[in-house]
C-alpha cells in the first residue's frame, strides 16, 4: 500500500491505535498531520515514529473545540496544500457508573469528544477531500455496535453506536465526491486508554455472566495489538478498498461475538 506524498491527518495521533497508524502511513511515504491536545505528548509521539519537519506536523487541538479544529485544519493545508486521508482515531472512555451516578458533565465530556469530535474532525476535512476525493476512516468500538455487557459504559456505548450511524449518513452523502468513509469497531486492544478511565460502582448494576476462558475466542484471550489496527485503516485508506464505504469492520477476535 503506497501512500507516497498523500496527506493524513491522525487525530488522538500521540499513543496506541493513532501513533501506530501514524508511523504506519509515515512509513508508506505519507505526509501526517499529527493531533492531539497535549502538544509535548505529540512531539514525543513524532521522535517515537522517527518523523522529521519534512513528514509529519504536529498540531495542538482539542477535536470537540470548532474553532481549534479549523485552526489546525488551516495549518495542514498551508503546509502541504491538500488532504486525502482523514483518520478520525481521537476518543476517550470517560466515565463507566451507573447511570444514576453518571453526572451530564460526564456525559457531555464523553459525547463532546467523541461524537462532536468525529464530526468536526470529518466537517473541516470536506472542503479540502473535496478536491480530488479521498478517504475517511472513523475509530468506534465494539460497545454500542455489537456489544453491550459493559454495564455503566452507556455515554461511551451510545457515542460509539452514533458514530457507526455518522458513517452510514455521510458516505451516501459524500460518495459522488469519491470520499470514502468507513468506521473500524476495534475489541480489546493494547493501549493506555484503559488507564484513563474512570469506573465507579458498577459491581451494583453489573450482570453476573460467566464465559469460557478466554474471552478473545481468536487469540484465547490475548488482545489485538494497535499494530493490528493501523493495517486494517491503511487498507481502508488505500486503493485495495475502492468500492468500500459505509461500512462497519469489527476488529475483536471475535470477542464481540462471544460477549455481545
Amino acid at each position: 500500500m503506497d501512500f507516497k506524498d498523500k496527506v493524513v491527518i491522525v487525530t488522538g495521533g500521540n499513543s496506541g491505535i493513532g501513533e501506530a497508524t501514524a508511523k504506519a502511513f509515515l512509513e508508506q511515504g505519507a505526509k501526517i498531520g499529527l493531533l492531539g491536545r497535549d502538544g509535548d505528548a505529540i512531539r514525543k509521539a513524532i521522535q517515537n515514529m522517527g518523523g522529521t519537519d519534512d513528514n509529519v506536523l504536529a498540531l495542538v487541538a482539542d477535536v470537540s473545540k470548532p474553532d481549534q479544529m479549523q485552526a489546525a485544519y488551516e495549518q495542514l493545508i498551508k503546509r502541504w496544500q491538500k488532504l486525502d486521508v482523514v483518520f478520525a482515531n481521537a476518543g476517550i472512555n470517560g466515565v463507566w457508573t451507573p447511570l444514576e451516578e453518571l453526572e451530564p458533565e460526564e456525559w457531555d465530556e464523553t459525547l463532546g469528544i467523541n461524537l462532536k469530535g468525529t464530526f468536526l474532525t470529518v466537517k473541516y476535512a470536506v472542503p479540502h477531500l473535496k478536491q480530488r476525493g479521498g478517504a475517511v476512516i472513523i475509530t468506534a468500538s465494539v460497545n454500542g455496535t455489537r456489544m453491550f455487557s459493559n454495564t455503566g459504559a452507556t455515554a461511551y456505548a451510545c457515542s460509539k453506536a452514533a458514530q457507526v450511524a455518522f458513517t452510514k449518513m455521510v458516505s451516501l452523502e459524500l460518495a459522488q465526491y469519491q470520499i470514502r468513509v468507513n468506521v473500524i469497531c476495534p475489541g480489546a486492544i493494547e493501549t493506555s486508554i484503559e488507564e484513563n478511565t474512570e469506573k465507579r460502582n458498577l459491581d451494583a448494576v453489573k450482570t453476573e455472566v460467566q464465559f469460557p476462558e478466554g474471552s478473545i475466542p481468536l487469540t484465547k484471550g490475548t488482545p489485538g495489538t494497535s499494530d493490528q489496527v493501523a493495517e486494517l485503516v491503511l487498507f481502508l485508506a488505500s486503493d485495495k478498498a475502492s468500492h468500500i464505504t459505509g461500512t462497519e469492520i469489527w476488529i475483536d477476535g471475535g470477542q464481540s461475538l462471544l460477549q455481545g
